[in-house]
């Protein structure tokens, strides 16, 4: 029959500063981690994609607020993102 006790759960964190090939095979050719050129690059695409959907047939330009607005938010947040990365620590 199985054991009900059940193992305290450890409340610290691990950090981990490499990833161990074993564990990520990927990460033996360097495809682990989060690339910030990638997603800055994937953001302005989104913000041009919002500003795109701009052109059209629209009868009312509610839509269009929306838009610009939710494009001006990523741009806003993509610069503050680009701005704070540079500075000195």
């Amino acid at each position: 029959m199985a054991a009900t006790d059940l193992d305290k759960a450890s409340t610290e964190r691990a950090v981990a500063t490499s990833v161990d090939p074993a564990e990520v095979p990927s990460a033996a050719w360097g495809w682990s981690g989060e690339s910030r050129k990638t997603f800055q690059i994937a953001g302005w695409v989104v913000v041009i994609a919002l500003l795109g959907m701009t052109i059209g047939n629209h009868q009312g330009h509610v839509e269009d607020l929306f838009l610009i607005g939710l494009a001006a938010l990523m741009a806003v947040v993509l610069i503050v993102d680009s701005l704070t990365h540079r500075l000195p620590k």
